[in-house]
């Protein structure tokens, strides 16, 4: 009885219907790229009657495969999930704008009615957000709830659809929007904050690591005013300075559902903090967590922070962590901080000079009520989770040692992984950066190929992988060939990188932009010195 218990279970793990109106064919790295290789998923999508669901994510479709998907879509007219993340993997960018337009008009024919639309971890930039405009606008997206992706164009498209939705009775009820590291900056930010005041239905809110600066956190900021059943609200790795921070605290005041609030690495400083801290002890009755770290914030103002949740009865955790001063580093920190963050600074001193505030102030650290903190000191694990020029020059001299003491080798996916993230804040027409980036790369390099137990033809074959340009590993252990054939990959490499890519290729598994001279280059020097070629 058991054993039939087992194999019926394995069996109903094994099928695509994971419940009775969704199909999924989520996370099996399927490569469609043709007609052909979707017959099975188009006649499994025709004969599902009351599809509401279609599980994409974690594929890669090219733009027949789309086209013929799409045909099927017709007719589905009960569909209302589409969660397409991560689904144009190792794709050209060309290719994507006319694979989205052609699911996109496929749901408009079928008179589909989306609730969720998840787009979100494909890196397809604005010419892929312009393949979405127009499903976006149509009265598809009129009931939509959760939505996944980014930008200016994405910020018109959303009030098209709500205005029209509006004149049908009906105003667009957006209730989730998650942007991730998709260089929204100042511009997408603002564009986004006028559609979602104009909305005011948000729940939650992620954006985090979106090069964001007080303009853009103060239109968030008088946005999140608007939408009063906001719960959760994720600004993670941007810059609000005093300003912002202050911003963000005066509307907070307005809002009582408030849950979540993470403002980690947001450089809220002192003053900020206060204001926040202010916040907490007027209202925000039912906030459980609240993240200020990296923000370089004092003792005194921390201290403050802490007070202020102390009576709350469902607070659960507060991060006001801060890194712990390296006098090694602390003059190198200071020569590499932000240009960003200092041009805020230097505008917020001229600032309160015309508004007459305060005595005239001789130096940028008058500007503070409260002392403020020392430089924040190098966090590896910050920049390998968010890499940026930035974070890897304000890891001082001791950058590669740093990073060659943090990668685990052992670990061939973690050790490309690594790899591919140093490489992707590689800039050819800054020394300094380009100069950081090879010696971090080589450090890790030569760390992963004098290691004894070091799997370089795994490491190898991942990397290709990785980046799109292998479907599967083609070698999984080392045998006398290993040579010729790692020689053999490489030059394979070089052929496919400078007829298809002109030397510079989208990483869109993660997310990541890699120069790929670089990457053939230095593993080809580094395995070279370390005798494995």
């Amino acid at each position: 009885m058991a054993s039939d218990d087992v194999a019926n279970l394995a069996d109903s793990l094994a099928k695509t219907q994971v419940d009775e109106s969704e199909l999924s064919y989520k996370g099996q790295g399927l490569k469609l790229d043709n007609a052909q290789s979707v017959e099975k998923m188009v006649k499994a999508i025709e004969e599902f009657d009351g599809l509401r669901a279609l599980r994409l994510e974690g594929n890669t479709i090219g733009v027949e495969a789309a086209q013929t998907i799409a045909k099927a879509l017709q007719k589905k007219s009960d569909l209302q999930c589409c969660h397409w993340s991560d689904m144009f993997t190792g794709r050209l960018r060309a290719e994507i704008p006319p694979a989205l337009n052609s699911l996109g008009d496929a749901l408009i024919t079928a008179g589909a009615r989306l609730k969720v639309l998840d787009l979100s971890d494909n890196a397809f930039g604005p010419d892929g957000v312009k393949g979405i405009e127009k499903l976006l606008k149509s009265t598809a997206c009129h009931t939509l709830q959760e939505l996944g992706r980014h930008c200016c164009i994405l910020a018109a498209a959303l009030t098209v659809c709500h205005k029209e939705s509006s004149a049908l009775g009906a105003p667009l009820q957006l209730k989730v929007f998650i942007a991730g590291r998709n260089r929204l900056e100042n511009d997408g930010a603002t564009a986004l904050a006028q559609a979602f005041q104009l909305i005011g239905s948000l729940e939650e809110v992620h954006m985090p690591q979106n090069g964001i600066n007080h303009p853009g956190v103060t239109a968030l900021a008088t946005a999140m005013q608007h939408n009063p059943q906001l719960r959760v609200l994720n600004l993670n790795d941007n810059t609000f300075t005093k300003r912002g921070a202050i911003a963000m605290a005066e509307a907070l005041k307005h809002l009582r559902n408030v849950q979540v609030i993470n403002f980690g690495d947001c450089l809220v400083r002192s003053e900020g903090a206060s204001a926040i801290a202010e916040t907490l002890r007027e209202g925000l009755p039912i906030l459980k967590e609240l993240n200020l770290s990296f923000g370089e914030i004092t003792e005194e103002a921390a201290l403050e922070v802490a007070r202020s949740v102390q009576h709350k009865d469902q607070f659960e955790k507060l991060d006001l962590n801060e890194p712990e001063e390296d006098d090694d580093e602390e003059e190198e920190d200071d020569d590499d901080d932000d240009e960003d963050v200092e041009e805020e600074e230097e505008e917020e001193e001229e600032d309160e000079e015309e508004e007459g505030e305060g005595e005239e102030e001789k130096s940028e650290l008058n500007q503070f009520s409260t002392p403020p903190s020392a430089p924040r000191t190098p966090d590896v694990s910050t920049f390998l989770s968010f890499p940026s020029p930035d974070k890897l020059l304000r890891l001082g001299a001791k950058r590669s040692f740093l990073i060659q003491q943090q990668v685990d080798v052992s670990d061939v996916s973690k050790t490309v992984e690594a790899f591919l993230k140093i490489s992707s804040v590689y800039k050819e027409d800054d020394a300094e950066v380009k100069s950081a980036v090879l010696e971090s790369i080589d450090a890790v390099l030569c760390k992963a190929f004098l290691t004894p137990s070091f799997q370089g033809l795994s490491f190898m074959s991942s990397l290709l992988v990785m980046l799109g340009l292998l479907k599967v590993q083609t070698f999984s252990t080392f045998r006398p060939g290993l040579k010729t054939e790692l020689v053999c990959l490489l030059m394979d490499f070089k052929y496919r990188f400078s007829v298809y890519f002109t030397w510079k290729y989208h990483v869109t598994k993660t997310g990541y932009e890699c120069n790929f001279m670089l990457a053939f280059c230095h593993f080809n020097t580094v395995a070279k010195s370390c005798h494995i070629l």
